[in-house]
């Protein structure tokens, strides 16, 4: 990179970091941006001009709210409320809602803004938001759980709407809480529309939803291994997480011919010699969705695996991995542990689960590595497929949804390759997604004037 260039970034930073102090993950999700995006500004001064970047890290809407409810003792309780409207250039704010004890402002901003990117990698006309509380749903009644979410959405249904802000779900929010969180909304507005995705299959949901973002990602990473001539058919995967995105990315693995080998919780992770098959996972998504227990009992189920308390997947060997968790989960020391190890693909299904120095890595490397924008927009991808059948008033086979979205992670990975092949053919997927992502919302917001 050019002195001119880094100058550049680091003054843009410099901005960024002093207009939202204490604001780690997302001033390190705008760095990653930032430090592709601008040498492609540059090139291209129109951007510079109209100063895209430096509204595009700016939301167009920030909404803090309480949330008072009452548990089943009758004791009031108290949350916060978010949600963040980052950009609608090109459609309705799209994204989670995430109930998690580790909600920050911070972190919904972060999350905000890889949404803007991702939205506008899919093709789909979907603005970029999210949204959340530090409410957490475990170890909370069914009763406890309506009646947040019936607090939340009092609020949050002013802001939201079918051509507004369409919210999903993400961690700790599942097919209960949109339940309770679309009852809610339908009795405040007695109106029946698609404004939350995610929905029951009975009342406007859509096939494929649920497999969608774990499905996704191995198809982007089977995208990635065919342009080097291979398939997943004999390798090995290592994937870490056991909830929603992990379960699916393991059933797509196994039926793309790999031998999935770990899956993980917050405890550890279990590693199984002889691989994760259906049946096994069968018995996981058991455990995790029905009895909601730890992934550690896998190994009295099944002996011949081992469980590893407080450690994460990434010494295992392996050919493919996949971090399917959380932010920050893979660091650059098991990054090098990967890469010494044989893996030559890594897709993430969280997001922003590779530290900046972990993606430095795998580029000097020059391993196949997609970052979450690109290779987990299955999920939101879906959720616009749900969108267009709310709107339709019509419902698609498993086979229709299935086959879209097969064909949207193709797309994506076009646009990747477009901007991010180097001139000795190396694909830098993290520039790729970055400026695909870019360049659409940059002329839409060009398009319509300063607003």
């Amino acid at each position: 990179m050019s002195q001119s260039h880094q100058a550049q970034i680091d003054a843009f930073m410099a901005q960024v970091t002093a207009q939202n102090p204490h604001e780690p993950e997302f001033i390190q999700a705008v760095q990653e941006v930032a430090e592709t995006v601008i040498p492609f500004i540059s090139d291209h001064p129109q951007y510079a001009k109209h100063r895209i970047l430096e509204r595009m890290v700016e939301p167009e809407r920030t909404i803090i709210f309480r949330v008072p409810w009452t548990n089943d003792a009758g004791e009031v309780q108290i949350n916060r409320g978010y949600r963040v409207e980052f950009n609608s250039a090109i459609g309705p704010y799209k994204g989670g809602l995430r109930f998690h004890p580790t909600v920050t402002l911070s972190v919904l901003k972060f999350l905000g803004f890889e949404q803007v990117f991702k939205n506008s990698l899919t093709t789909l006309p979907m603005g970029g938001g999210k949204g959340g509380s530090d409410f957490n749903p475990k170890g909370k009644s069914d009763a406890e759980v309506m009646r947040f979410c019936q607090s939340f959405m009092t609020e949050l249904a002013r802001h939201i709407g079918p051509n507004t802000d369409v919210p999903a779900g993400d961690i700790g929010v599942g097919g209960r809480e949109i339940g309770y969180l679309f009852g809610q909304y339908k009795r405040l507005r007695n109106e029946f529309t698609g404004v939350l995705t995610g929905k029951g299959r009975n009342w406007g949901g859509s096939l494929i939803r649920p497999e969608a973002t774990g499905y996704g990602t191995v198809y982007f990473a089977a995208e990635m291994l065919a342009t080097k001539g291979q398939n997943f058919e004999g390798k090995s995967a290592v994937i870490s997480g056991s909830g929603n995105v992990a379960q699916y990315a393991v059933e797509k693995c196994i039926q793309m011919g790999a031998k999935v080998l770990t899956m993980s919780d917050s405890k550890g992770f279990i590693h199984d010699s002889a691989g994760i098959d259906q049946e096994k996972l069968a018995w996981i998504m058991d455990l995790k969705n029905n009895r909601r227990g730890r992934i550690q009992e896998y190994v009295n189920q099944f002996p011949g695996a081992t469980f590893h308390e407080g450690q994460r997947p990434w010494g295992i060997a392996c050919h493919a991995a996949f971090p399917c968790a959380t932010q920050n989960e893979l660091n650059a020391e098991e990054a090098q542990a990967l890469v010494s190890n044989g893996c030559i693909v890594i897709a993430e299904g969280a997001n922003m689960p590779s530290t900046p120095e972990a993606i430095e890595v795998f580029n000097h490397a020059k391993v196949l590595f997609a970052p979450g924008k690109a290779s987990n927009a299955g999920g939101v991808a879906t959720s616009g497929l749900e969108m267009s059948q709310n709107s339709l008033r019509i419902s698609w086979s498993r086979e229709e949804v299935d086959e879209r979205l097969l064909n949207i992670m193709k797309d994506i990975h076009s646009q990747c390759v477009t901007y991010g092949k180097d001139a000795n053919g190396h694909v830098d997927y993290v520039r790729g997604a970055n400026i695909a992502g870019f360049v659409k919302v940059a002329d839409s917001m060009i398009d319509q004037g300063v607003v």
